[in-house]
């Protein structure tokens, strides 16, 4: 099992909902934090949820963490207003990577759009290519942008474009090929599925734009024989359901952490998950 902690914000939308169940259903992480105004209906041993107002966030707020991913987004529509949605998907995005910036932690994952560029014509692509300038100029240590086509899945609220526009892809999909296949919808949870597999197995660079058609494609590594299953590592329902007060059973997830190397450095059995940071003598 893995020792990786993660951070979600914007975990109640649709590829957020799924990057966060996904994350906890993963051996290499050991925690799960979604920062949220909200709390998600999903729940999980890993998953730790702490309710915040994103207009004021403080860096105590957010912890250290391997990778932090960036789901946030909304509609002028649902905004109410061009100010609110630059709010959330220009402000909250560059604020949060900030705060993650001075807290060390080592790569962000953000989704952006396809189309981003500070230059389009279209208002929506121009606030997500001012996003992916702004971040890219915070010297992070790593950035993956995310760049899906049209996003498809089971929403909570019914949104008529993207419905509307979702149908009208699936009819025209037989003739995008080529250059066209970037235009393609694409289901939330490969988007998710996408993001950790960057995380754990992507490309190092500082900065690395990843397109729709990409993210289509990327998977994990297939298993090797001999691999231990998921359902044999860990069965975390049975683990629940047992109570099992044996300190040999309790499931490892205390770890500490060298943010100057970004490796593990000591295990200590307990339910807690603390992370601490730790400085070189001098």
């Amino acid at each position: 099992m893995g020792m990786r902690a993660a951070i979600v914000v914007g975990a109640t939308g649709l590829t957020g909902t799924s990057l966060v169940e996904q994350l906890c259903e993963n051996d290499e992480y050991v925690s799960v934090t979604v920062i949220a105004r909200r709390a998600p209906a999903y729940t999980h041993p890993k998953l730790e949820v702490k309710i915040r107002n994103f207009d004021t966030l403080e860096e105590k707020d957010i912890e250290f963490a391997h990778e932090l991913y960036c789901c946030l987004g909304t509609t002028i529509k649902k905004a109410g207003s061009r100010e609110e949605f630059e709010k959330v998907d220009f402000e909250y995005p560059l604020t949060i990577a900030s705060l993650a910036k001075k807290q060390g932690i080592p790569h962000m994952l953000v989704i952006t759009a396809m189309g981003a560029n500070e230059s389009s014509p279209f208002y929506y692509n121009r606030v997500k290519g001012k996003l992916e300038h702004d971040l890219t100029e915070l010297g992070l240590q790593r950035l993956s942008i995310i760049r899906p086509s049209l996003l498809v899945g089971e929403r909570e609220e019914f949104r008529l474009g993207e419905k509307a526009g979702e149908k009208f892809l699936k009819l025209v999909k037989p003739i995008l090929v080529g250059p066209l296949k970037r235009s393609r919808a694409i289901e939330a949870s490969q988007v998710a599925k996408a993001m950790i597999v960057i995380a754990l197995n992507g490309n190092k660079q500082p900065v690395t734009i990843y397109q729709s058609q990409e993210l289509a494609k990327l998977d994990f590594p297939e298993k090797q024989d001999g691999d231990i299953s998921r359902e044999q590592l860990f069965n975390w329902d049975k683990r629940r359901l047992s109570g099992s007060n044996d300190e040999g059973d309790k499931v490892n997830r205390e770890v500490v952490i060298n943010r100057d190397k970004y490796k593990i450095e000591e295990t200590v059995v307990d339910k807690e998950v603390k992370f601490q940071r730790r400085r070189e003598d001098k």
